[in-house]
């Protein structure tokens, strides 16, 4: 239960860091006189080096402890954001930079939960942990605006990035007991890219995972980056429109959960994933089709529909990612595993801002980017390969 709670908080404050930004872009824009198009590149950039990190994370949480890599996020994670605030171009490309420390924290917090969890519990622990980044994502919706309202754009980002580093100082009492299994004689190679990504590839159905979550962790970029403009854009101011960020998201915390709970006995993981991911197309779809004159409600309600599939998948995919992962390999293979949702977490933010800028429509990137999750969902509906001897976890 430590475990479980001390990696829900620090995921809780990642999340609200890495979404901040993008609930205060309409400020930024609005003060800096810039294009909404490049908040698309920011995230892109972002993504970019969180690819690179992940890649290479395995060995740096083997030898550190998990612990220890997960306060290392948070700060830099602070570090980018408070970077951002003079505004100028340049510094907001090392922002997106420095703050892809963000992403450690997903692969360090597996780690330590694989090896605190019941196997046959799994899937819900690990979902009950993933319920951290809608959490997040919700308080960054309330408090995003309130404080932009009160210090500004870049008062906000600082509050924040304080309350990260405080967060990671108050992490420090459990680092003898979650570290005890690191080993200082585990050394960082260039090759550790190449294994990491073999890893994530080599097995057919860590291989499957992956690629989903190269269009699952797009779809969530996508929408977080542009859902709050796109409200603002229809007519909403920028409190309105983090309220219903937050309302939306606030479905993904049960949602998760549920996910979790119905994995973990009732529906097999794969099937589960490519319910998800029809559910996913059809929301992100009907997104596109909003009007000034919705009702509240009704936007909510897909919204709504959108984080419960969008945004809630990632515990269930985690925990199977953990299962078949080789014994000892398991920050390696969802590092691995994650980059491609980088990967997915690149290219689409970018589909959507040059979709944007080549139309000056908000609404065609939705459908765009709804189609890739539509093909995914059908394909795993299909019977998974077995593993051969060769590629098989010694777990399975």
């Amino acid at each position: 239960m430590l475990a479980l709670g001390s990696m829900f908080l620090q995921q809780t404050f990642v999340a609200l860091g890495k979404v901040l930004p993008a609930v205060v872009a309409p400020a930024i824009f609005d003060d800096l006189k810039i294009d909404p198009a490049l908040l698309g590149i920011y995230f892109a950039i972002s993504a970019a080096a969180a690819l690179v990190v992940q890649t290479g994370c395995g060995s740096f949480i083997l030898r550190y402890g998990s612990l220890r890599i997960s306060q290392f996020a948070l700060v830099t994670l602070a570090a980018g954001m408070a970077v951002a605030t003079p505004g100028h171009m340049i510094l907001f490309v090392l922002s997106a930079v420095i703050g892809a420390g963000f992403a450690l924290s997903t692969p360090a917090s597996s780690h330590l939960l694989g090896r605190y969890s019941p196997p046959k519990y799994a899937p819900l622990v690990f979902s009950i942990k993933q319920t951290a980044v809608p959490a997040g994502m919700l308080i960054a919706g309330l408090l995003g605006p309130f404080l932009t309202d009160w210090v500004g754009w870049r008062g906000a980002l600082l509050v924040i990035a304080a309350a990260c580093v405080v967060f990671a100082i108050m992490l420090e009492p459990l680092h003898k007991e979650f570290d005890s299994d690191k080993d200082m004689t585990r050394k960082f190679r260039v090759s550790d890219f190449k294994g990491t990504i073999m890893l994530a590839v080599g097995m057919p159905e860590i291989r499957n995972l992956s690629f989903a979550c190269f269009i699952f962790n797009g779809l969530q970029q996508m929408f977080t980056t542009y859902f709050v403009v796109y409200l603002v854009h229809l007519g909403h101011t920028l409190a309105a429109a983090g309220v219903v960020f937050s309302m939306a998201t606030a479905v993904a915390v049960p949602g998760r959960i549920f996910w979790g709970w119905l994995s973990s006995g009732f529906v097999s993981p794969r099937t589960l994933m490519a319910i998800l991911s029809i559910g996913m197309a059809v929301t992100v779809a009907a997104t596109g089709f909003f009007e000034a004159d919705w009702p509240t409600l009704m936007v909510i309600g897909i919204a709504s529909g959108v984080t419960a599939t969008v945004f809630s998948w990632h515990g269930v995919m985690l925990a199977e990612a953990v299962r078949l992962a080789p014994k000892g390999s398991a920050a390696s293979v969802t590092g691995g595993m994650l980059s491609f949702g980088q990967l997915g977490a690149l290219v689409m933010p970018l589909v959507y801002s040059l979709l944007l800028g080549l139309t000056g429509s908000y609404r065609i990137g939705f459908f765009v980017c709804a189609v890739p999750a539509l093909i995914v969902g059908f394909a795993l509906l299909r019977p998974a390969r077995p593993a051969s001897p060769a590629t098989a976890s010694p777990d399975d």
